[in-house]
């Protein structure tokens, strides 16, 4: 007997070479018509988001009692996507300038793949925002996509992959996907990455996993759940053929390891992307529990504004969903899911407070996916749970969008 729940089975495993002939060149990149459904799904809460953001900019201008609105893009310009910009319009050390100079922004904690891409896209989209944003809106179509095909390999009822991708836009960090960060760039290489490594497609994998890390330092705890994959195939009976592909599961280290060269060169530190983080996010290492009191001071010890305090404790929320998450697929044997969140629940715990925790959800598919399945079985709990997202999705939304500390 399997010890998965029926919301948590994994596809048949197959022979990389069996699982490739069987599924013709052409079919990998046709749209189904649950394809079509999933997109025009994301283009309706992209018109919703648009629509959040144009009365924002209305409702909640900057200073009370302006008479003009702030631009349209305005309100997607916004904390990190503003690092972004100066990494990708000015560089990481822009007229010799660095962590040595006072006041500086320690932009170098930001790794290189979105602002190249953003600066590309820029020579031919001369707004930098609509740039970011452009950038989003194709990443997050392609990240859905993958999304609502993994969900459908895994769970056998009708509609898992449009009722996963419901859930996951309407989570309440959702706004996200769309702002000028790496989660939907990321989630684009990611996705297909973990779809590629279902079918024992690990160069493929692996090439979408090294642009991942790329983005961000997540990709390196992908990078661990495939390798876990492919050793567990390996296991399973992959053969000689498998183990050539290992030297693949190696590739996604490649991107860190240039960055931290480059740093190493203009500033003499290895890890100064880390130290950065340390010296502008709080992120130097605390143990959980350490960080976990410090967070619950930040948000039920009178030490923070309320709207700080709001936030973390959004991040304590956050915390215990991904440690109930890691445990249920520790329980339903799904190691490599729970060695990727696992990795991220302690990169980002054993900092000196929570921070982007919440946001970090978006990245953990198996949530969706499990979250998808309890809907499908328990009919009555995607009623509660969009009666519970859509106001919470609406107040992180209108919190970043007019420009206070969310997610």
């Amino acid at each position: 007997m399997s010890t998965l729940s029926p919301g948590l089975r994994p596809p048949p495993v197959r022979p990389a070479a069996v699982a490739v002939a069987s599924e013709p060149r052409a079919a990998r990149f046709r749209l189904s018509p649950a394809d079509r459904d999933v997109l025009w799904l994301y283009l309706l809460t992209r018109i919703s988001l648009w629509i959040t953001a144009h009365f924002a900019r209305w409702l909640f201008p900057a200073q009370s009692g302006v008479r003009e609105t702030a631009p349209v893009l305005a309100p997607f310009q916004r904390w990190d996507a503003n690092h972004y910009l100066h990494i990708a319009r000015d560089g990481y050390f822009p007229a010799g300038a660095g962590p040595w100079t006072s006041g500086w922004d320690n932009r170098e904690a930001f790794f290189p793949g979105y602002p190249f891409l953003l600066r590309a896209v820029h020579t031919v989209v001369p707004d930098w925002t609509a740039a970011g944003l452009l950038i989003s809106s194709a990443a997050g179509a392609v990240a859905v996509l993958a999304l609502a095909r993994i969900a459908r390999a895994y769970l056998p009822e009708e509609g898992a992959g449009h009722r996963t991708v419901v859930l996951f836009l309407l989570s309440p960090c959702a706004v996200f996907l769309a702002a000028g960060y790496t989660e939907a760039l990321f989630l684009a290489f990611a996705l297909p990455a973990w779809l590629a490594a279902m079918k024992h497609r690990w160069a493929l994998a692996a090439v979408l996993t090294t642009l991942g890390t790329a983005v961000r330092v997540s990709g390196l705890f992908l990078a661990a759940a495939i390798g876990l994959l492919f050793l567990l195939s390996v296991r399973g009976g992959g053969g000689r053929r498998t183990w050539r592909s290992a030297g693949w599961t190696l590739l996604p280290a490649l991107p860190p390891a240039a960055y931290s060269w480059y740093l190493h060169a203009h500033t003499g530190d290895w890890m100064a992307w880390k130290h950065a983080q340390e010296r502008g996010w709080y992120r130097t290492f605390h143990t959980p529990w350490e960080a976990w009191a410090n967070t619950w001071t930040g948000a039920f010890g009178g030490t923070q504004s309320t709207g700080y305090a709001f936030m973390f404790q959004a991040e304590l929320a956050a915390m215990l969903v991904g440690l109930a998450l890691v445990a249920l697929l520790v329980r339903r044997r799904r190691w490599p899911e729970a060695v990727y969140v696992a990795l991220s629940l302690w990169a980002l715990g054993t900092s000196y407070w929570y921070t982007s925790v919440p946001r970090a959800t978006l990245l953990w598919w198996p949530l969706w996916i499990g979250l998808a399945a309890l809907s499908l079985r328990r009919p009555w709990f995607r009623t509660v749970y969009l009666c519970v997202a859509a106001p919470v999705t609406t107040l992180v939304a209108l919190t970043f969008l007019t420009g206070r500390w969310a997610g």
